[in-house]
């Protein structure tokens, strides 16, 4: 986790701010478990990593009104993908969103694979700083 470069304060709640470019975290005593630590700060580094000094990943002209959900879709995805690539038993932190994806869903065929490739990149590109060396992580 540290090594991404990411700047993540704790305290407070879980979210990421693009303008600053920061994720703030709660404790790691306020979570249940590890489990549930790692998957809140994988979707949520899975937000930093679609910052246009990373992966630009843009998704207004893609998905138009519903690009938050979009971007929900694929925050969750990539943290799935990596709970089960590190053993972690992640579940669906935003079950509040499942009726905007549905929405999404059923007005754009493509979605859930444009957010499956989506969410694939974001993991990948994670995936890469982790095992970067620190040198070529701090460039």
């Amino acid at each position: 986790m540290l090594s991404t470069g990411a700047d993540i304060r704790e305290g407070g709640e879980a979210y990421y701010v693009p303008s600053r470019d920061f994720i703030s975290m709660p404790a790691f005593e306020a979570f249940k478990g590890a489990d549930h630590f790692y998957g809140t700060v994988f979707h949520e580094l899975l937000h930093w990593c679609g910052h246009k000094s990373r992966l630009d990943r843009d998704l207004k002209n893609r998905f138009g009104s519903r690009n938050y959900a979009a971007e929900e879709l694929i925050a969750e995805l990539g943290a799935a993908y990596l709970c089960a690539e590190f053993g972690f038993d992640g579940d669906l932190r935003h079950a509040g969103y499942i009726a905007t994806w549905i929405d999404l869903l059923k007005s754009d065929k493509r979605a859930f694979f444009t957010a499956c490739s989506q969410a694939s990149k974001a993991a990948d590109y994670l995936r890469g700083m982790a095992l970067a060396e620190p040198a070529d992580v701090a460039a």
